[in-house]
């Protein structure tokens, strides 16, 4: 190769570095103009940062007691609710035999928090009663009675709707939507339930072999419930996305995927053999998370191959919403918040400051010792240290953005340790060059050898 093919080549090799790093810093520039998130600095990890720290407690009826598997399968849940939230290097560890200890980086928006707070049992009940939320003086169940909400769920089974037999008044329930369930007393507490007031306590428990009296969570309608049929730990996924036709099109209509496991599966075929010919509302079943139903959609159809598609008013985002709902609400058992607090990062922070410290001298002494050893040749040196610098930096700062990474102790331990793998590859490289040039070859013969 010529000397001058050598220049341009140098040249384009540099040219292309540079618009590398014009590129990168126009990117974060144009960003940060239209999102808060874009910034030329980093976001930090919980160790250099600090953040908020959510204890979580288990809620217990009388004489249960939280297993190891459990809380193990709780963290898991949480886990998986904070990362689909966004936030990363978050820790979620058990404390002891019971606590939940949830530690997020710098100051979580309301629906992280929300997320890990709704930590109740995901549960499905049978509808056997509905009506708006105000309360009514009605005890005949006629007039203030509605059609329910308008999803519908669909399987690959169908069967004509037949009315149900009538039951007989007072009688022991024979399933979760015998109407026997709603008692006198049951009835005359539905009536006097007013959605827009509290009527439940922060983390209650509910019995899951009894009926539910409860709302919605907008609080525009409340419910009768059987008890319950289907756990939330049986959902083995949920997804949101357009219906498709029979010939695979898509549609502009969204929905929800529920997938249940092998157990799931068998309970909710019983489910929905027993609802699909019922009359609204008892042909609903109902999706309660801490205690409010989130959807109470209609069965259209029995549904034993374990794959259910929950179809009514959804656009993107509001498919999503469930859709996360369910896969990530599926707690072993409900939670209550016991403390939340900030947490500084003074020990993480003393630790960077002396981590960089370290760095600085050792990156003092590899300049010095470049100069010493090869002169005019730790210019290469030390101007390559400063482009991996410029680059990696404008690289963090854009996965922060776009990606959420955050940067840890362990992070920029990583950092100044690649800044002597680099030195070492000089070192190497130099070195070679002075053998090729010893056997005789060329300045130019020894670099191309070398490299």
């Amino acid at each position: 190769m010529s000397v001058s093919n050598t220049v341009k080549s140098a040249r384009k090799s540099l040219s292309w570095l540079l618009a590398l790093i014009i590129g990168l810093t126009a990117l974060i520039a144009v960003g940060s103009l239209s999102d808060e998130d874009a910034s030329f600095t980093p976001k930090l990890a919980l160790d250099l940062q600090g953040g908020t720290q959510v204890i979580l407690s288990p809620l217990l009826l009388d004489g249960q007691a939280v297993t190891p598997e459990q809380l193990d399968q709780a963290v898991s849940i949480i886990r998986q609710r904070v990362d689909a939230s966004g936030v990363s290097e978050a820790q979620v560890v058990t404390q002891g035999d019971r606590n939940i200890i949830v530690s997020i980086p710098g100051v979580p928006d309301e629906n992280t928090l929300a997320l890990i707070k709704a930590s109740a049992k995901l549960e499905f009940r049978a509808v056997l009663l509905t009506s708006f939320g105000a309360p009514t003086s009605s005890v005949d169940g006629g007039d203030d009675a509605t059609d329910g909400e308008s999803e519908g769920v669909e399987g690959d089974v169908e069967q004509e709707p037949t009315d149900p037999e009538p039951t007989e008044p007072n009688a022991a329930p024979t399933n979760a939507s015998d109407l026997n369930w709603i008692t006198a007393e049951l009835r005359a507490d539905f009536d006097a339930l007013d959605c827009a007031s509290a009527f439940r306590t922060p983390g209650q428990v509910d019995d899951p072999t009894v009926p539910l009296i409860t709302c919605d969570v907008t609080g525009t309608e409340k419910y009768i419930l059987g008890p319950v049929e289907v756990e939330g730990a049986n959902i083995s996924d949920a997804s949101n996305g357009t219906v498709q036709t029979s010939t695979g099109a898509s549609t502009n209509t969204w929905a929800v995927n529920l997938d249940f496991d092998t157990l799931g599966t068998q309970a909710f075929s019983a489910v929905t053999q027993r609802l699909f010919p019922l009359s609204p509302p008892r042909n609903q079943f109902a999706i309660t998370l801490d205690g409010f139903v989130i959807t109470a959609p209609a069965t259209q159809a029995v549904i034993t191959n374990g794959s259910a598609q929950i179809t009514g008013n959804f656009d993107r985002d509001s498919s999503k919403v469930l859709a996360d709902q369910l896969k990530y609400g599926s707690l072993p058992i409900g939670f209550e918040v016991e403390s939340q607090e900030n947490i500084s990062a003074s020990l993480g922070s003393e630790q960077l400051t002396n981590g960089l410290i370290a760095g600085l001298i050792g990156l003092f002494l590899v300049v010095v010792y470049s100069i010493f050893q090869y002169r005019g040749l730790a210019v290469v040196t030390i101007g390559s240290l400063l482009i991996a610098a410029v680059l990696v930096y404008l690289l963090i700062a854009v996965l922060s953005w776009r990606q959420g990474y955050r940067l840890s102790l362990a992070g920029v331990a990583g950092l100044i340790v690649a800044i002597g793998i680099t030195v070492d590859s000089f070192i190497v490289y130099f070195e070679r060059v002075r053998d090729e040039i010893r056997e005789g070859r060329s300045l130019e013969v020894a670099v191309e050898n070398a490299w």
